[in-house]
């Protein structure tokens, strides 16, 4: 019985993906994801970073990337924070399934590091406060599904 490990150590590229909106945040979170490609083994010249205006975009960025065949992983970094209008649930929504979409369309994970926090106090917490850091652990979680799926199609 063939058992597949997601193992935590890169070999290719990754793209991170990083919204400019909330800016302060998303810094954070992109600091935790290149911590955990620096320890999965990527040099520095193995990682692309691409900003896009806002989290709604991070969808058609990860699907440009993921159609290029350039990347073993990207890892999608942004932050919505809950406000008075019904914004909030139609970014959220739309561009977690955006991301998702990317993901099984393409066979290439995309990490979810995207924040939809009520405020920025409870952003600032997931971006290296007391609830860890999403960025770091979305980078984590792409790098071990690329490892899973490579392992287990060349099989």
């Amino acid at each position: 019985m063939p058992v597949f490990d997601s193992r935590f150590e890169a070999r290719g590229r990754v793209a991170i993906l990083v919204s400019r909106y909330h800016e302060r945040i998303t810094t954070k979170l992109l600091d935790g994801a290149l911590e955990a490609c620096g320890q999965a083994g990527l040099a520095e010249e193995d990682i692309d970073v691409i900003w896009v205006s806002g989290a709604f975009e991070l969808g058609v960025a990860a699907s440009a990337a993921a159609h290029s065949d350039r990347y073993l992983a990207l890892v999608a970094l942004g932050v919505v924070i809950r406000g008075e209008t019904p914004h909030f649930e139609f970014v959220a929504g739309e561009t977690a399934a955006a991301l998702a979409r990317v993901a099984t369309e393409t066979l290439v994970p995309v990490g979810f590091g995207l924040l939809t926090c009520d405020t920025m106090e409870q952003a600032a917490a997931r971006a290296g406060g007391a609830a860890g850091n999403k960025g770091r652990e979305a980078a984590e979680a792409a790098i071990r599904t690329a490892n899973v799926l490579r392992q287990a199609l060349d099989e």
